[in-house]
């Protein structure tokens, strides 16, 4: 390689995630980092324990590309169990390393270049490097506080003749919205007038509150065959540094899926796939139980929130819970994260972040999932600043 050589601009020109640089500032100055999506609680022991046994007694060479059986066949069987999905084990699974290897891999298989490609604002800062790796064409659907809902006319202003994949994420990160049986029943027949496959990024499906279910996109009619879902280990049982993903599409789509994670990660962890298998076999009661607490984190915190004159949007899934600042007299939610961290010692992210362009710069993101002693001191902080707003 020559010295100097251009390097890629797609990779070279991107700054650095907003998450890194919130949570370098969280460490540099002290800061509870209610900022990156991660609990502060080290995760069911007993499925650890599992993974600690497998290393020690069990196979650690290379595992199946697609996966272990015990793991494919557990995935098929927790999706039956909890949303009524029929799958085949080794036909329409595949396990990857971590979720976003997953979508990685999708888009990669999927995508042609000049293909276009439908996605919807606020969105995980993935999405769009990898679309634009892949040769696609953005579109955008642009959603807004806050309810950050959409309809019909917004589709069909993002969708064409020319859309090949929409990239669809729900329950959505930042916002926490869950979306329900109309929006995706629209969303599908969208799809299906157009010819277009979904890639479902389903990794917060076990984190819905407040009485609702996750509804995958893949159960809407005219959408088995058209489906690419995918969901998360570390998301479901609050082990974010495992990266184990699940996939599910239906043959035609999961073989050529296969050959693109071949060549990205090949295969994951076989101790960490035998604890996620045993996991994903645990009766209700652990689901429910996990929701609940997580539930009761997000109304403490919202609440004291609240509490401090903080204008909290609604949310009923994921980590995250979302403040408009704009009440605050604040209209740069950038530069207002970066004082909480320097000023008050609370780490958030500004929400404009995870837009393209025009983004909404009133709404920050702070991640609930904390003990309550952690988010007591930052609500202490946090006071702090409703005294100097006020």
């Amino acid at each position: 390689m020559k010295t100097g050589a251009a390097m890629n601009p797609l990779f070279a020109n991107l700054p650095t995630t907003v998450f890194e640089v919130m949570s370098q500032l969280a460490r540099e100055t002290g800061a509870i980092n209610l900022g990156q999506g991660f609990p502060d609680d080290p995760g069911p022991e007993d499925v650890r324990r599992k993974a600690a046994e497998a290393a020690l007694d069990g196979y650690n060479q290379y595992p199946s590309m697609m996966g272990i059986a015990e793991l494919r066949q557990a995935i098929a069987e927790h999706y039956r169990r909890h949303q009524g999905l029929e799958l085949d084990p080794m036909r329409e699974v595949m396990v990857t390393s971590g979720a976003t290897e997953a979508l990685a891999g999708a888009l990669l298989a999927l995508i042609e270049p000049g293909d276009e490609v439908v996605l919807f604002e606020p969105m995980y800062d993935a999405y769009l490097p990898l679309v634009r790796l892949a040769g696609g064409v953005p579109k955008f659907v642009k959603l807004r506080p806050p309810h950050w809902g959409f309809d019909e006319a917004m589709l069909r202003q993002a969708f064409s003749p020319r859309t090949k994949v929409v990239l669809f994420n729900n329950p959505l990160n930042p916002t926490g919205t869950v979306y329900g049986a109309e929006q995706l029943a629209l969303l599908a027949r969208i799809c299906v007038e157009f010819d277009a496959v979904a890639v479902c990024d389903e990794v917060w499906e076990h984190m819905v509150f407040d009485g609702l279910k996750h509804i995958p996109l893949m159960a809407q009619p005219g959408m088995r065959e058209r489906t690419v879902k995918i969901g998360s280990a570390g998301k479901i049982f609050s082990l974010t540094g495992w990266k184990v993903g699940l996939v599910c599409a239906a043959p035609h789509l999961l073989a050529v899926l296969a050959k693109a994670h071949q060549f990205l990660t090949f295969t994951t962890p076989p101790n960490l796939q035998a604890a996620v298998a045993y996991g994903l076999g645990k009766d209700e009661a652990y689901f429910t139980g996990m929701r609940a607490e997580f539930q009761r984190s997000r109304d403490r915190f919202s609440n004291a929130m609240r509490g401090l004159g903080f204008r909290v949007l609604p949310g009923a899934g994921t980590y995250f819970v979302t403040v408009d600042i704009e009440p605050l007299g604040e209209s740069d939610d950038q530069a207002f994260c970066k004082r909480l961290v320097s000023d008050f010692g609370v780490a958030a992210i500004p929400v404009s972040a995870f837009y393209a362009e025009n983004p909404v710069t009133t709404v920050i993101r702070f991640c609930f999932a904390k003990r309550d002693a952690t988010l007591d001191a930052a609500i202490a902080r946090l006071s702090k600043l409703e005294r100097k707003v006020a």
